[in-house]
């Protein structure tokens, strides 16, 4: 155990963790010669250069003439997978926390370090990029230092580009970070920290032994949904996965147990022995809430089911998905999901097109609101549709996060009036170093879900970071928008909003309808209301054939009697036409401005 580390590298998303974690792996000869990102494998990360999932791989270093064992997790950089980084940060003992040598300290580096000091462990800083002619790492180093509190000489200088420094990592990482602690003789405790579903094994999972051995053969149990399995393969993480036959305390490998139900693995439960188990499972693990929900819904109705096997194997793989059913009037049969971010719904919407050819509709997503009734009880909503009649509703509250967003302070103006429209609060504001400060806002969650980081981004020219926190419930004075195409209301299209900017964002949702929604044989009226209140309309004219083409000179009732056969033909097709929304328009109320 004295020659194990285990550790992982965090950062602010794009300053270098995946090209820095391949130089690490081709400096201890675990891979020969990378073909860019070798930790990345998924299509999707490669082609949007981000982290998506956590990765463990295991290196082996020599060093003073004895052999250690390296187990490195690389986790992403984005807020909305913030819960990997939370489970990674569970299977470790220290951690590598990297900051970009042009950009210095950003949001979400602090948010990501706090996770790491709060679970106890050692934190070797570098400073990557230094190999860039607008390299700062004077500056960059003072930030460190302000925000950690550690010795100059402790900031190691690299480069994931060049390889400058790598050496000096590995040397640190051995040094610095403690191994790990356990009972070889205790009864078995292992945390899952990920799980993988494959087609021909069933479900891997990955999982770190902090006591006891586990070896091949052994029956073992998951403590939290109480079933029993055979450890049918047990083994190491390398590129590909390498059977050992054990695993012992310390160690982070795999288990393959032949479980083909994606229900009966939990990530953060605990596996231990069925003859001699743990007295209670591993603590310190918590449970994912997610923030943005929106209604999936398959475009065929009869792909229900096959949607719902895609998505159970696609929470295998990103525990923070949640998903349960619901029906809508205008889509049929779907699911109401919950989401971390805006960008990890998109994420899951291009995984279920890739990896499963489900075609899916996603409805507007929204955040869940505590409504409390006349009666004295209280629910939580999550769909407008949800909502109870407005006259039994005694006051809703809106969930509010504490948002830290780090900027030069040549764009506080502007980020400030962005904040202060989407109904935000100051709450502090002070200065990281030179000319960079932190803001603290309160900000309702619904105003961030839509398009609050993309506005972020180009009013700072993409120099301010973002992080956020839920931080509580308050009372919101709040109304229930529906959208009616021909007095028919499209429930997938309606959206709860601050009393406030109802009325306007009613008129520009029916302005955009009005673009997408392709032409018909007959009128279509796009309204907005508020209760019994139509407070926006909107009206796509019909196609015409020119019916009177065929009628040249003659009397005026020839061409009259022509249009009101037309008339009447129209009138009867709007009883039984329907409209198509397409699936652009349910998602360009996102971008609605």
């Amino acid at each position: 155990m004295n020659h194990i580390r285990n550790f992982c590298i965090i950062a602010h998303i794009d300053h270098g963790k995946s090209t820095l974690a391949d130089r690490l792996l081709e400096h201890t000869s675990t891979i020969q010669v990378t073909a860019g990102q070798m930790l990345d494998d998924m299509d999707l990360e490669r082609e949007r250069g981000i982290t998506i999932k956590s990765h463990a791989i295991q290196m082996e270093h020599e060093q003073d003439g004895k052999k250690y064992v390296l187990n490195l997790i690389d986790t992403p950089g984005h807020v909305d997978f913030s819960y990997e980084v939370s489970r990674s940060i569970a299977a470790c003992e220290g951690a590598l926390l990297i900051v970009d040598s042009t950009q210095g300290v950003q949001a979400q580096t602090i948010s990501n370090l706090y996770m790491a000091i709060d679970n106890n462990l050692e934190i070797i800083p570098v400073i990557n990029k230094i190999d860039m002619p607008n390299a700062m790492p004077e500056e960059v180093e003072d930030e460190i230092i302000d925000l950690i509190g550690c010795d100059r000489e402790d900031i190691i200088r690299a480069s994931g580009k060049t390889g400058e420094g790598v050496d000096a990592i590995l040397k640190a990482i051995i040094e610095r970070i403690p191994a790990p602690t356990g009972d070889p003789e205790a009864p078995l405790q292992a945390l899952i920290f990920d799980s993988v579903f494959n087609s021909f094994r069933g479900i891997i999972t990955l999982c770190k032994v902090t006591n006891g051995i586990i070896k091949k053969g052994d029956k073992v149990k998951f403590v939290q949904t109480g079933m029993e399995y055979d450890a049918d393969e047990v083994g190491v993480l390398k590129m590909d996965m390498k059977p050992t036959g054990e695993l012992k305390t310390g160690e982070v490998g795999y288990i393959i147990s032949g479980i083909k139900n994606a229900r009966e693995v939990k990530v953060g439960d605990t596996v231990t022995h069925i003859q001699r188990p743990c007295e209670r499972a591993i603590e310190g693990f918590q449970v994912v809430k997610p923030m943005v929900f929106a209604g999936v819904y398959p475009v065929d109705p009869s792909d229900y089911e096959n949607l719902r096997a895609s998505l159970e194997k696609l929470q295998l793989n990103d525990a923070s998905l949640t998903f349960s059913p619901e029906s809508s009037q205008a889509l049929g049969f779907g699911f109401r999901c919950g989401f971390l971010g805006l960008l990890h719904m998109e994420i899951i919407q291009e995984r279920l097109d890739r990896e499963f050819n489900m075609d899916v509709i996603t409805t507007v997503p929204n955040v869940s609101y505590m409504v409390y009734e006349k009666t004295g009880g209280s629910k939580e909503v999550h769909n407008p549709s949800g909502l109870p009649e407005p006259t039994l509703i005694d006051h809703i509250e809106e969930p509010y996060i504490k948002a830290s967003i780090i900027t030069s302070s040549d764009y506080i103006g502007p980020i400030m009036t962005l904040c202060l429209d989407k109904r935000g609060e100051l709450v502090s504001q002070n200065y990281v170093s030179g000319n960079r400060l932190e803001l603290i806002f309160m900000i309702p969650l619904g105003e961030i879900v839509i398009d609050f980081y993309d506005k972020l981004k180009s009013i700072s020219k993409g120099y301010a970071s973002f992080d956020y926190h839920i931080d509580s419930f308050r009372p919101s004075k709040l109304a229930k928008l529906d959208i009616l195409l021909n007095g028919e209301p499209v429930d997938a299209l309606s959206t709860l909003t601050h009393d406030s900017n109802a009325v306007a964002f009613g008129r520009r949702m029916c302005e955009k309808l009005k673009e997408l929604i392709p032409r018909q044989q007959f009128d279509i009226a796009i309204q907005a209301a508020i209760g019994g209140k139509i407070v926006a309309r909107e009206t796509i004219k019909q196609v015409r054939k020119d019916v009177t083409a065929k009628c040249y000179g003659g009397d005026v009732s020839r061409k009259r009697k022509l249009l009101e056969k037309q008339k009447k033909g129209k009138k009867r097709m709007k009883q039984v036409g329907n409209v198509q929304v397409p699936q652009k328009a349910f998602l360009a109320v996102l971008k609605l401005d």
